[in-house]
């Protein structure tokens, strides 16, 4: 007998202050990794599922990324650049980040 299957993996790779798309707040995006990997007797061997999503902090809506995006958004919050609301950036596709001002 021979027993396979899938495991799923989650990991975190960074947490950027974006404008949700959803609920238009500016707040916490946890940018994620979820990975599915074949097992084989309960070995995981290759993977053969990858994507990237943000999920909100605040409505908890989630955002599916390409690698490309996901790995500029990392390298932003790599450089301390507050997330793409930076110069020039953009919370994928949205309009540019504004600053948070209290009413």
């Amino acid at each position: 007998m021979i027993i396979f299957g899938t495991k799923g993996y989650l990991y975190q790779l960074a947490i950027l202050t974006l404008v949700c798309g959803r609920c238009g707040n500016p707040s916490a995006h946890t940018l994620r990794k979820r990975v599915n990997k074949f097992t084989l007797f309960f070995v995981p061997l290759f993977p053969f599922s990858t994507k990237y999503l943000t999920q909100c902090t605040f409505c908890g809506a989630e955002q599916q990324l390409t690698k490309e995006q996901a790995d500029q958004l990392q390298a932003q919050a790599a450089s301390g650049a507050g997330g793409p609301g930076g110069p020039g950036g953009q919370a994928y596709g949205q309009s540019p980040q504004q600053p948070y001002q209290r009413p």
